[in-house]
């Protein structure tokens, strides 16, 4: 089922969170920047983007997405894609752009009030004191932080009727998510193209930029002259105005890692990480975990083995009968005698 077929509609209403549809303008800075996904860009951003919304089924018929805005260049890139869809596609679905304010400055508030203009995204601003609240504890402050403003979003989304949550995480977040997991955790986990709520029944978050590199994305924000915030958080509101693309030292030092496995083992190995992450192979691995628990490959280890020589020996008796049967019930038997040429 072929669930984007982009194409122009004939009409599009501008109802459903869908922008009105109308005639490019030269003029407009907004209408240049998005026919470039679409012209420039589609290799790289958004044929990936809409590859990713296909082979994941990311967004199905009747869904409703809030797609979140942090700020920052990629969640912005991906309501401006989204923004780009709802007027490409007649593929029945509703899209509600959400900006949430954690409690930025004025400085970090007002650019991104200056990037939905320039962009022309219909986007709707909620304020919360989220900063406030998690600066005004020692323990842990970042992890509440993020917890409440993830509570905050799916309480937003419900209350808007979205059954979608769609957050701008792109190709190298997943790259970098699976190698921060096995160097600091231990474990062999990555960041899935989408994931069920556990607290909030009926909501889904869904990550449209899985297959999107950030150099692209990158590239896309430099060639457009955009500038967004690169890091809001009260403990870091210096790098507001940098926009270095950085961000935290764990973050900075994972991509700089990569880069020397790069150099010194192969140019590919961002995409051998993708694909270590999505061809595992459990006969192969020592443990691994599932709803009902740990399981060791020692569970399986002698019953495979003994299973495999059961199947060996079971088809060495099979060819055995076999050749038995023919040996002594031949099927038919052939004369070559008068099959020589020149002979009558």
């Amino acid at each position: 089922m072929n669930l984007l077929r982009p194409g122009r509609s004939s009409s599009l209403e501008n109802k459903a969170g869908r922008p009105e549809k109308r005639k490019v303008d030269s003029s407009s800075r907004a209408d240049r920047i998005e026919q470039a996904l679409f012209t420039t860009y589609h290799k790289t951003i958004w044929g990936p983007f809409t590859k990713a919304i296909r082979e994941y089924q990311l967004v199905l018929p009747g869904d409703k997405v809030c797609v979140c805005i942090s700020g920052g260049k990629d969640s912005r890139l991906m309501a401006l894609c989204f923004k780009h869809l709802l007027k490409r596609t007649k593929f029945p679905f509703e899209a509600k752009f959400l900006v949430r304010n954690p409690g930025y400055n004025d400085i970090n508030l007002q650019r991104i009030k200056n990037n939905l203009k320039t962009l022309e995204i219909p986007a709707t601003i909620v304020s919360t004191d989220i900063f406030d609240i998690a600066n005004s504890t020692d323990k842990k402050p970042c992890y509440l932080c993020a917890k409440r403003r993830r509570g905050a979003l799916y309480r937003i989304a419900k209350s808007w009727g979205c059954n979608k949550i769609a957050l701008g995480h792109h190709y190298d977040d997943v790259i970098e998510t699976t190698l921060r997991n096995r160097l600091n955790a231990g474990s062999f986990q990555t960041r899935l193209p989408k994931l069920h709520s556990d607290n909030y029944s009926g909501r889904e978050v869904i990550r449209p930029l899985y297959l999107v590199r950030e150099k692209d994305i990158i590239a896309f924000k430099k060639e457009n002259k955009l500038s967004f915030i690169q890091c809001a958080c009260r403990f870091t509101e210096n790098c507001a105005v940098c926009d270095n693309g950085g961000g935290g030292s764990q973050r900075l030092a994972t991509k700089l890692l990569i880069q020397d496995l790069r150099k010194t083992y192969s140019p590919s190995v961002e995409k051998n990480i993708f694909k270590a992450a999505s061809q595992v192979n459990l006969d192969k691995v020592i443990g691994y975990k599932d709803e009902e628990g740990y399981h060791s490959f020692l569970e399986t280890y002698n019953k495979k083995y003994k299973d495999k020589e059961d199947a060996i020996v079971k088809e060495r008796l099979e060819e055995l009968a076999e050749k038995k049967a023919e040996s002594e019930h031949p099927e038919f038997v052939i004369d070559t005698t008068f099959s020589k040429k020149g002979e009558d």
